[in-house]
């Protein structure tokens, strides 16, 4: 019996000891191999010792082998029976290297991120072979070229989001193909062209800070019923912006600022009552004529800016009355007559600005008349004569 119980702790101290020493490979070798050639272009002086990839250590564990108490500790998920890796989340340690062609082998990877790294040169076109990819995050990273169109074959795809990098070149055009496509964000690109027609599931499209151009076509949108949030500021959009566009029964958010939009069509407020508009920002545009009234008749809009156009008249009677309106910038303009009671009293309920406009009666001492009103020679100059109240 003693010599049974001395053999029982002798085997328990050897599996403390070496803990990983089983012979019985566990993850696929085509897995292993991808993960090897992956590590292996990233360059090895940016590679921390405390982080995930310092601890992939292929001579000593299996990469799906558990528990992971000193090799493999982060970085990969594998399935449930630890043969196949499923997720691939780099932490952002400054990693620095090419995206290999050859990790492309991990064919059941489902969530492929490595945002907030260094890494750079192309995205291979092979990413065509992730056809089990549902989410794909390169944001934040070096990486360049054009995005490519094999993209839009990964029709498992839920969320893509390669913001804050260097890409050039136009958007696919079969990116509607993209059928199961949520989320897109490939903002802080260096992007151009126009904005294709766009996947019916899709809810939220961030797509600011690139130089895209041209009007806003309605056909790019016809088959988003579900979008939600649209991003498209700091843009070279130009054009009028159609009443179509407000006919989207979804939208909720819509930031097209710093763009050279010269007009936008307002439904009238008789097909305003189901719309789920809540912000709506329109600043530092081109856009002429009066300031839409019909907005005021948006059930849910809390926040408008179109501050810094070339508005001319009055401000909307219809703004001071709307009961769920919080947030309102209009200076930068050339809007006349007297400032809405509502807007300067001292405990006024609406924050914002109608500042460096042509009004009348907008004191000093109001937060929502700073900053003060144009010179009137310059509002004489914009009527063609005296502003009229």
């Amino acid at each position: 019996m003693t010599l049974f119980i001395s053999s029982c702790l002798l085997l328990l101290l050897l599996l403390l000891i070496f803990p990983f020493t089983s012979t019985d490979a566990l993850t696929s070798p085509s897995d292993v191999s991808a993960l090897k050639a992956f590590k292996a272009t990233v360059k090895p002086n940016s590679i921390p010792p405390w982080s995930c990839l310092a601890s992939w250590d292929f001579t000593v564990s299996d990469p799906c082998a558990s528990p992971r108490r000193t090799h493999f500790t982060c970085g990969i998920t594998c399935s449930s029976d630890s043969t196949r890796v499923t997720q691939l989340t780099l932490d952002p340690a400054g990693y620095t290297g090419r995206l290999t062609p050859l990790i492309f082998g991990l064919t059941e990877l489902l969530t492929l991120d490595l945002a907030e790294n260094n890494f750079y040169g192309l995205i291979p076109s092979s990413i065509s072979s992730l056809l089990s990819l549902k989410t794909l995050v390169l944001r934040s990273n070096s990486f360049s070229g054009s995005i490519p169109d094999s993209v839009t074959r990964l029709n498992s795809l839920e969320s893509i989001d390669i913001s804050h990098n260097s890409l050039t070149g136009s958007l696919p055009k079969t990116m509607n193909s993209l059928s199961n496509l949520r989320q897109l964000d490939l903002s802080y690109n260096k992007l151009t062209g126009a904005i294709p027609k766009l996947p019916k599931n899709l809810i939220d499209l961030a797509l600011k800070a690139n130089t895209l151009s041209g009007p806003i076509s309605k056909e790019s949108f016809t088959e988003s019923t579900q979008l939600e949030i649209v991003e498209l500021a700091d843009n070279l959009f130009t054009g009028t912006l159609g009443a179509w566009f407000f006919l989207l029964e979804s939208v909720q958010q819509v930031d097209l600022a710093n763009n050279t939009l010269t007009g936008i069509e307002v439904l009238p407020p008789k097909f305003a009552g189901e719309n789920n508009l809540v912000a709506v920002e329109l600043g530092y545009n081109q856009i002429r004529g009066t300031a839409p009234a019909s907005f005021a008749a948006y059930p849910r809009l809390s926040s408008l800016s179109m501050r810094y156009n070339m508005l001319h008249g009055g401000i909307p009677s219809e703004y001071e009355r709307s009961k769920t309106l919080r947030r309102l910038y209009l200076d930068g303009n050339f809007l006349t007559g007297k400032a809405p009671a509502r807007f300067v009293r001292s405990d006024a309920e609406v924050m914002g600005s109608l500042g460096n406009n042509c009004l009348q009666g907008c004191p000093g001492k109001a937060k929502m008349c700073a900053p003060s009103q144009k010179p009137f020679y310059i509002c004489k100059q914009a009527y063609g004569g005296k502003p009229k109240s």
